[in-house]
């Protein structure tokens, strides 16, 4: 049988926050390993070690918690990316490449990350589940102004500033997207993919060639 809480010690509020990551935490591992058909909420339920009535206190629908899920796990990865930022790797004494390179790197890691592969479970779901579709849209939306606003700074004030710089990113994030996918079926090195040199000259050429 479940145990909600095996320290007593705790305050109500630790343990209200203790069984929501526990149970985000099962939810981003079932949608990375099992897909989305297979979560359910019994296995997210079992996975998790938390009773029936402690899930369905934090997320009454399916639908809410895998999404929530997916921002959960991305959220931790924005962190990471502004940890980068404050690094000295990415500080103000890179040059305009430099900091191309190593931004384009490291938005590459992101897109072999499980959230990535979770987030395009629940992506394909909701195409035949408006239900789904609703509440991903809402919770995208301001996910994306989030992760907007972290790119621009890894690529820091002068590149951002750059008024080809929205395309740029969005075109390079949709092509680093569409790549990324192949990997479920090729099993190719994603260290080694080729894509990763033009995603880096196209941005050079975009956001730091002369203007004419």
């Amino acid at each position: 049988m479940p145990v909600d809480d095996p320290d007593p010690r705790r305050t109500q509020r630790q343990r209200r926050a203790s069984s929501r990551e526990l149970i985000l935490d099962a939810a981003v591992r079932g949608l990375f390993k099992d897909g989305y058909a297979r979560t359910t909420t019994v296995a997210i339920q079992t996975r998790a070690g938390v009773s029936r009535g402690r899930l369905l206190h934090h997320f009454p629908s399916r639908e809410d918690l895998l999404v929530a899920a997916a921002q959960h796990l991305a959220g931790e990865r924005i962190e990471e990316m502004r940890r980068f930022v404050l690094s000295a790797a990415g500080g103000p004494t890179a040059d305009d490449g430099e900091r191309i390179d190593l931004a384009t790197d490291l938005l590459w890691e992101t897109f072999r990350a499980p959230y990535f592969w979770a987030a395009m479970e629940l992506w394909t779901a909701a195409r035949t589940d408006a239900d789904l579709a609703a509440t991903l849209a809402a919770a995208e939306r301001q996910l994306g102004g989030a992760i907007n606003s972290v790119v621009a700074t890894m690529y820091g004030p002068v590149l951002s500033a750059h008024p080809d710089f929205p395309a740029a990113r969005d075109l390079i994030f949709s092509s680093r997207r569409g790549v990324a996918l192949t990997y479920a079926v090729t099993g190719h090195n994603p260290r080694t993919e080729p894509h990763l040199a033009l995603w880096k000259r196209v941005l050079r050429e975009m956001l730091t060639a002369p203007e004419s």
